[in-house]
């Protein structure tokens, strides 16, 4: 036995001294070439006589041979050209019989092949691809993976290979289409969804193919295909972030190289550091990818989402379990959401869960929530609500229950605010004043979002200062099923306010009263397009665009106005006005709203620069603790998804934490890694490559070096130890041995 493994490694030795040899002078090892490619055909055809064989002497000589010719094929194309078709032949008929060893061999070979361009890309997968399917065997099916990710990945490297992309979707969109009950598909998803997470697909196709994913019969193709279009673009987020994170220092690279010693080795990673560099540059100067959500690439969502409710929920049929009709239901109300979709009988099927004893209760109401938007009649909403009120919010519910039915109700009302009646809001704002902390806080959620969108359904009392103000002056329109909000600029009126602000201080500035207008300020205002970029546009103050006709109307926007507003006859008379005014009045003031600025003014670029200021501040006030939330909360974006402990953050305001969870987040607030600041500073140098101090360095310094000098210093008289003192003295006194050159 040891003298066959010796000859063995013999033989594999000679054959990768003759690979190397091969590969520096093709012409002159021709002939040795031939013998051992001769040597693979014979052992070729006893392999394929009995794919089956364990003779392990045969099969090491052939793993080595098929090695080496895969390694010099390039050398010889013409000669080895039968080469690949043998390699497809034994994989594609005898995959499940060959051994372990080989059949890898033979894969990665095919690899080498496509890579020194003797195949093409569409024959590695399409041979590949059918064996990733039917092999029974768990390592090769990895490798087959790894393989075909690799190959696509490197196929659209430097410009997005079409025709090869859609070759494979076809080919994947007909594994799930032939048979929608077999776990072949499974592979189809995992391929989409990494290609997908690397930005290699990013198209409709792509899309397509998860769509037929979640239509099929086997659960785990659906969920599969489901989890996709729910958390596929959160990976791909991810995915570029962590791309984005490897930054290289070439600084430093440079600095370790000048002063390391001077090797090749070295000289090609600087080379390779830099190239990566530069490639980098160019990809964070290149025009940003527009990159599009699953979502929203969907060719028919609303077939789609009715199918999906259809087949597999709806369905008395389908084999789902509870825990997968969960994941199903919560794309379905995703797509309802965010496309603003009918599917009137989601409701009714979601009515018999909301229950506080059913399982998972909280992400049923949070799809109910996410399914929610202003299109969906109020009339199916309301008995949703009345029985969530009636199911989890009672004196006899428990605290965490009540809390998630309060939260679960203003996701659903900031969404449609038309399906809550006044009476049962009246009665669950009166949760605000309840003991329980995490209760109390949705009650008064629930309030606040009310003041803001339907303040006409509370009680004077709970109205607050701002709702009672804006129904007086009737600022604040009714609401109507099926109504849009008028477009405008998002952050128009605080332009508006801006502009006026700075039109005061000016006037102020001159000592003219805050109304008057002067000759000086229209000249300034006729220099505003020639010096946009130093001071804004102020053309509200022209005489032209003071009186607005329209209709027979006149609507005076002076800004005279305002002072007038703000005085004690306007009081008295916001005061003495009824909130059931006329239509007519309620509408003026947003009339005026509208045409203040984008009817009579046209914007400058330096309006333009100051809006997206205002814009910039006001978002970071709107985050803000003290903020309103409300506003928030009904402005949320619809890609943004409700999950259960978005229905639960309520309860756990309330809820006391253990022992054990105080130590937890104590512990996860702290580093990790415990170092004194002097350990940071040292350990930040190391990675800048700097160098260490000189008291650093004597520290590290050997014992038997450091002796002559602890001698020394024992033998010291006390007039040198007095002088030593003295001179440490002065040192601290002048601040160092420098001293401090400021004083």
């Amino acid at each position: 036995m040891k003298r066959k493994l010796g000859a063995l490694e013999k033989v594999d030795a000679d054959l990768t001294s003759l690979q190397y040899k091969v590969r520096r002078d093709p012409q002159s090892y021709y002939e040795d070439h031939q013998q051992q490619y001769m040597q693979y055909q014979t052992l070729r055809d006893l392999l394929l006589q009995n794919p089956a064989t364990s003779d392990d002497t045969g099969i090491v000589r052939l793993n080595d041979l098929v090695d080496f010719v895969a390694h010099t094929a390039d050398c010889y194309p013409k000669a080895a050209a039968p080469f690949a078709d043998d390699l497809i032949q034994m994989l594609s008929l005898h995959h499940d019989e060959l051994q372990a060893d080989l059949r890898d061999k033979m894969v990665s070979s095919l690899v080498l092949l496509r890579n020194k361009d003797l195949i093409d890309s569409a024959t590695l997968l399409n041979t590949l691809f059918p064996i990733l399917v039917s092999t029974h065997s768990k390592s090769l099916r990895a490798l087959l993976f790894q393989k075909i990710i690799s190959d696509l990945r490197s196929s659209n490297v430097k410009a997005t290979n079409h025709r090869l992309n859609r070759t494979i979707q076809t080919v994947l969109f007909n594994l799930l289409t032939s048979d929608r009950e077999s776990t072949k598909g499974l592979w189809a998803v995992k391929i989409t969804r990494e290609l997908w997470k690397r930005q290699i697909w990013a198209d409709a196709r792509a899309v397509d193919i998860m769509k037929e994913a979640c239509l099929s019969e086997n659960e785990k193709v659906i969920v599969g295909g489901v989890r996709f279009f729910l958390g596929g673009d959160k990976e791909r987020e991810e995915a570029a972030d962590e791309s984005s994170d490897d930054e290289i220092d070439m600084r430093t690279l440079r600095h370790q190289a000048g002063i390391n010693k001077k090797t090749k080795k070295k000289a090609r990673e600087l080379k390779q550091a830099a190239a990566n560099v530069k490639r980098k540059e160019r990809k964070k100067n290149a025009p940003h990818p527009l990159n599009f959500s699953a979502l929203h690439l969907l060719h028919d969502p609303q077939g789609f989402a009715e199918t999906l409710f259809s087949k597999h929920v709806q369905n008395s049929k389908s084999k789902l379990s509870l825990e997968s009709k969960l994941v199903v239901l919560q794309l379905v109300s995703r797509l309802v959401g965010l496309h603003k979709l009918t599917v009137i009988s989601l409701y009714s099927y979601l009515l018999k869960f909301l229950t506080p004893r059913q399982n998972s209760v909280t992400s049923f109401l949070a799809i109910l929530a996410q399914a929610t938007h202003n299109l969906v009649p109020p009339d199916v909403l309301e008995p949703l609500i009345q029985k969530i009120a009636n199911e989890f919010v009672s004196e006899a519910s428990a605290s965490e229950v009540a809390a998630a039915g309060l939260n679960a109700i203003r996701e659903v009302c900031a969404r449609q605010p038309l399906a809550m009646s006044d009476t049962l809001l009246q009665d669950l704002v009166m949760y605000r004043k309840s003991k329980d902390k995490g209760v109390q806080m949705a009650a008064r959620g629930l309030l606040s979002l009310y003041r803001e969108v339907g303040a006409e359904l509370l009680k004077k009392r709970d109205r607050g200062k701002d709702a009672t103000i804006a129904l007086i002056s009737g600022g604040v329109k009714e609401q109507r099923f099926g109504e849009e909000a008028i477009g405008e600029i998002q952050g128009i009126d605080l332009l508006e306010q801006w502009k006026a602000e700075e039109r005061r201080k000016r006037r102020e500035a001159a000592g003219l009263p805050a109304d008057a207008a002067t000759d000086e300020e229209e000249e300034d205002e006729a220099e505003n397009w020639n010096n946009w970029d130093v001071e804004s546009d102020d053309s509200d103050d022209s005489g032209g665009w003071i009186n607005v006709e329209s209709d027979g109307e006149d609507i005076n926007i002076s800004d005279s106005e305002d002072e007038k507003e703000n005085g004690p006859a306007a009081k008295k008379a916001k005061v003495a006005n009824s909130e059931n005014g006329s239509k007519a009045q309620s509408e003026e003031p947003i009339q005026k709203q509208i045409s203040k600025l984008l009817t009579s003014t046209i914007l400058t670029p330096a309006d333009l620069k100051q809006l997206r200021a205002l814009q910039e501040s006001a978002a970071v006030k709107s985050q803000m603790p003290g903020a309103k939330r409300a506003a928030l909360l009904a402005a949320r974006h619809a890609d943004d998804a409700i999950t259960a402990e978005t229905i639960e953050a309520a309860a756990a305001i309330g809820k006391k934490s253990t022992k054990e969870e105080k130590v937890a987040m104590a512990k996860g607030d702290r580093e990790e890694k415990h170092q004194s600041t002097t350990a940071k500073r040292k350990e930040k140098k190391e990675s800048e490559g700097k160098s260490t101090t000189n008291k650093e360095k004597a520290r590290k310094k050997n014992f038997l070096m450091t002796l002559g000098k602890a001698k020394g210093k024992n033998k010291r008289s006390l007039v040198d130890i007095k002088k030593t003192m003295k001179g440490h003295l002065d040192r601290s006194k002048r601040g160092g041995k420098r001293g401090n050159k400021g004083h």
